[in-house]
C-alpha cells in the first residue's frame, strides 16, 4: 500500500504536467502513518473524515487506484465527487468516508457529530478524523475537542505534523511545541504522541485508541510526526522556504526507503522480490490511470443535478385551514417542534438556552426538554460553528437535527460550515451524501435591539445554492412552514422575526398537526388592482397598514407575502404584476444588495412589458440598527413610507 500510494502520487504529476489535471496534493512521507491508522480501523463500520493529503489512508480503507485516478481527472465516475471537486476532496459513501471540501478545520465538528449520532444510537462506531498540525490553529478543532471530552464521543483526532503548514513552520503556529500540549487541559482526552514514520507504533495506538472509544472511554487525540517529502501543492515549491539540508533530512528519513531498508535487513524479501513488486504496482497505478482516462467526462446538462434531494413542489394546498383557536406565533412554533419530536425520534433540537426551565430566551423551546428528555432537547455550547458542524455529521448519520442560533446577528461564526459545508453537501458529493437539518434563527429589528439584535440575513443566505429559506409572518404559516422544514430532505433556515413572536396581528388560528405549508407558495394578503406590494416578514403587516390608508382615497393595493426566500414564487408575483403594472419591493433589511434587488431584477427580466411605472423598493437606510427609538425608527422602513412610495407609483 505504501508503494501503491507513492507509485499513485508520482504519477498523478505525470499526469499533472501533461495537462490532464489541474492539481495535485500528495502523501509522500505520510505512508506509513497514514496505512497505520487506515488498517487499525473498520472501513464500512467505522467513518472517517480524511484531508486531502491522506491518499495512503484512502487505499487503507479500500479506495481502489483506479477509484483514486477517476477523482484526480475528474471524472464522472469518481466517487468522491463525481468530478465537481478539486482532486484529494475524497468521499465514498460505501466505505463511509464523508464528502470532503477544502476549508481546513470544519471536518472536526462533523466527525463530533457524527460521533453524537453513534452515542445516541448506541452503535459500536468509531470516527477517524484527520488533518495536518497547521489546521489545528482554527477554532473548530478546539471546539470539537471541547464537545467530543464534554460528552465522551468516540472520536480519534489524528492529526499529521510534518512541520510545516504550507510554507509556515511548526513553531509559528502555536504557543506549544506541539498540539500534544496544547490538548493537556482536556479531561477525557486520551493523548498519544507517535513516530509517524513507523508503521507499527501507529497502528498499535490507532487500535488502543479505537478499542476505548468503543468501550466509552471517550476521545483519543494522536499526534504522528512525519514528514513532507514533496511540495504543499503543485502550486507550491518548498525550496523557496525550506534549507536544503532540511530537505535532504526528510529525504533520509523517507518511510518508504526504510521499510525496503529493514525487509532486506532481515531478509524478509530479496533486492529481486522488491524490483518485482516496484514493477507490479507501477503496471496496476499505469493501467489505472489509462482506464481512468478513457472514462467518460461528467455530463454539461447535470450541471444542476443535487443541489436538492427532488424539486420542490408548491401544489399542495398552501392555505392554512381554520382548525383551532388563536395563537401566537412563538406558541405555534413551539406547537410544531413538540408535535414533530413526538412523531419522528430521529428528530433532535439544540442550541443556546433551549432546554427548561429557560426553554430558550424567547421561550420557543419550553417544556421540550422535559417532555422528550435531555438526550432529545439539550443546551449547546456558546459556540454557533460548533452547533451547526454537529448538526452536519447528525444528519449525515441519519438523525434530524433542528438547531437554534439566538440571533441572527450571531450566525457569522458558523457561517465556514453553512457556506462552504451544509449548503454544499449534496452538489458536491453528487448525492452521496446530505444534510437535513433546520436552523432556526430569530431575526429582525422594531424591538429596540441595537445593531448586534436587530439583523436581518435573508440576502446574505440568498446567495446560497442548495439551502432552502423560510421566512414567515404569521403564526399559521410559522407553523406550518416549520412542520415542511422538518420533513425535507434538504437543509432549511428558518427566519423567525422576533418582533411578531407574540404580537396580536400576527396571530391565526393555529393549523392541526397534520398540516404542512408548502414552499415556494407565495399568498396573496390582499387583493387589488393599483399596484403591488411585494414584501416578508414584519414589513407584510405594515404593507397591510399603508393599504388600509390608501384604500382611503381609492387606491387598492394587492399584497403578496413571499413565506420562503428560496424558492421564490416568481410565478406569484408575475401574475400580480401583470394584473397591476406598478410594484414596490418593500422590505426591513438594508436597501444595497438586499434581496429585494433580486426581486426588481427578475421583474424587469421576465415582466417588463406589463409595467407601467419603474420598479421601486422600499428598505431600510444603509446604516446599522440604531438603539435609540428615534434614531431607530428612521432608519428602518415605517407604514408612513410605504404609504409616501404607493402614491408616487401610482401617480407614475
Amino acid at each position: 500500500m505504501m508503494l501503491t500510494s507513492r507509485t499513485l502520487d508520482e504519477k498523478m504529476l505525470i499526469l499533472l504536467r501533461q495537462g490532464k489535471s489541474f492539481f495535485h496534493i500528495g502523501a509522500a512521507g505520510h505512508e506509513a502513518a497514514q496505512i497505520g491508522a487506515g488498517l487499525a480501523l473498520t472501513p464500512g463500520l467505522d467513518w472517517a473524515f480524511p484531508y486531502y493529503r491522506d491518499l495512503a489512508f484512502m487505499l487503507a480503507w479500500g479506495t481502489t487506484p483506479k477509484e483514486i485516478m477517476l477523482n484526480f481527472l475528474a471524472k464522472a465516475d469518481d466517487p468522491s465527487s463525481a468530478g465537481r471537486q478539486m482532486p484529494q476532496h475524497y468521499g465514498h459513501k460505501s466505505l463511509r468516508i464523508v464528502s470532503q471540501s477544502s476549508p481546513t478545520g470544519t471536518q472536526f465538528l462533523q466527525a463530533a457529530g457524527v460521533a453524537m449520532g453513534a452515542r445516541k444510537t448506541g452503535a459500536a462506531e468509531v470516527v477517524y478524523v484527520s488533518s495536518g498540525e497547521g489546521t489545528t490553529s482554527q477554532g473548530d478543532f478546539y471546539e470539537a475537542l471541547n464537545w467530543a471530552t464534554r460528552d465522551k464521543l468516540p472520536v480519534l483526532f489524528f492529526i499529521q505534523d510534518n512541520a510545516y503548514a504550507i510554507s509556515v513552520p511548526r513553531a509559528q503556529q502555536g504557543a506549544g511545541s506541539s498540539v500534544y500540549e496544547m490538548a493537556m487541559g482536556y479531561k477525557s482526552m486520551h493523548r498519544h504522541e507517535v513516530n509517524g514514520l513507523d508503521l507499527l507504533e501507529v497502528n498499535k495506538t490507532v487500535r488502543h485508541c479505537a478499542e476505548l472509544a468503543r468501550s466509552g472511554m471517550g476521545p483519543s487525540l494522536i499526534v504522528a510526526h512525519t514528514i513532507r517529502l514533496f511540495s504543499h501543492s503543485s502550486s507550491d515549491d518548498q525550496r523557496k522556504y525550506r534549507a536544503q539540508e532540511d530537505l535532504m533530512e526528510d529525504e533520509a528519513a523517507d518511510p518508504l526507503k526504510s521499510l525496503a531498508a529493514m525487509l532486506l535487513t532481515r531478509k524478509i524479501a530479496t533486492p529481486e522480490q522488491l524490483a518485482e513488486l516496484q514493477q507490479a504496482v507501477k503496471e496496476e497505478v499505469d493501467e489505472a490511470a489509462e482506464s481512468a482516462d478513457i472514462a467518460a467526462e461528467p455530463d454539461p446538462d447535470t450541471i444542476f443535478e443535487h443541489l436538492f434531494a427532488v424539486p420542490v413542489s408548491s401544489d399542495r394546498d398552501n392555505r392554512p385551514p381554520v382548525e383551532g383557536p388563536p395563537v401566537v406565533m412563538v406558541d405555534a412554533l413551539n406547537h410544531a417542534l413538540a408535535e414533530e419530536l413526538a412523531a419522528d425520534e430521529r428528530m433532535i433540537v439544540y442550541g443556546q438556552d433551549v432546554a427548561d426551565s429557560k426553554g430558550g430566551v424567547f421561550t420557543v423551546t419550553k417544556g421540550l426538554s422535559t417532555r422528550f428528555g435531555s438526550s432529545r432537547v439539550f443546551n449547546s455550547p456558546l459556540a454557533e460553528s460548533s452547533i451547526i458542524g454537529t448538526a452536519i455529521g447528525l444528519a449525515l448519520y441519519g438523525l434530524k437535527p433542528v438547531v437554534e442560533i439566538q440571533f441572527g446577528d450571531y450566525i457569522w461564526t458558523a457561517m465556514m460550515q453553512i457556506r462552504n459545508e451544509v449548503a454544499t453537501m449534496r452538489w458536491r458529493s453528487a448525492g452521496a451524501f446530505s444534510c437535513p437539518m433546520v436552523i432556526r434563527v430569530p431575526v429582525g429589528g422594531y424591538i429596540h435591539g441595537g445593531l448586534c439584535h436587530s439583523q436581518n440575513i435573508e440576502g446574505f443566505f440568498a446567495h446560497l445554492p442548495g439551502l432552502y429559506i423560510c421566512y414567515p409572518s404569521n403564526a399559521a404559516d410559522a407553523k406550518g412552514l416549520l412542520k415542511e422544514a422538518i420533513h425535507q430532505q434538504d437543509p432549511v433556515l428558518f427566519l423567525e422575526h422576533k418582533g411578531l413572536y407574540r404580537q396580536s396581528y400576527a396571530m391565526s388560528p393555529e393549523p392541526g398537526p397534520e398540516f404542512r405549508l408548502p414552499f415556494g407558495a407565495a399568498r396573496v394578503v390582499r387583493e387589488g388592482s393599483h399596484l403591488t406590494l411585494i414584501t416578508w416578514g414584519m414589513l407584510v403587516h405594515k404593507c397591510l397598514q399603508a393599504a388600509q390608508s390608501l384604500a382611503v382615497d381609492g387606491i387598492e393595493a394587492e399584497i403578496i407575502d413571499l413565506r420562503t426566500i428560496y424558492p421564490l414564487d416568481m410565478a406569484a408575483i408575475i401574475q400580480s404584476v401583470t394584473k397591476t403594472g406598478r410594484v414596490l419591493v418593500a422590505h426591513e433589511d438594508t436597501l444595497t444588495a438586499g434581496f429585494g434587488a433580486e426581486i426588481a431584477a427578475r421583474i424587469a427580466d421576465t415582466a417588463f412589458e406589463h409595467l407601467d411605472a419603474p420598479v421601486r423598493r422600499l428598505a431600510a437606510l444603509d446604516s446599522p440598527v440604531p438603539y435609540n427609538s428615534g434614531l431607530e425608527a428612521v432608519m428602518l422602513p415605517q407604514t408612513e413610507e410605504i404609504i409616501k412610495t404607493a402614491r408616487e407609483l401610482v401617480a407614475f
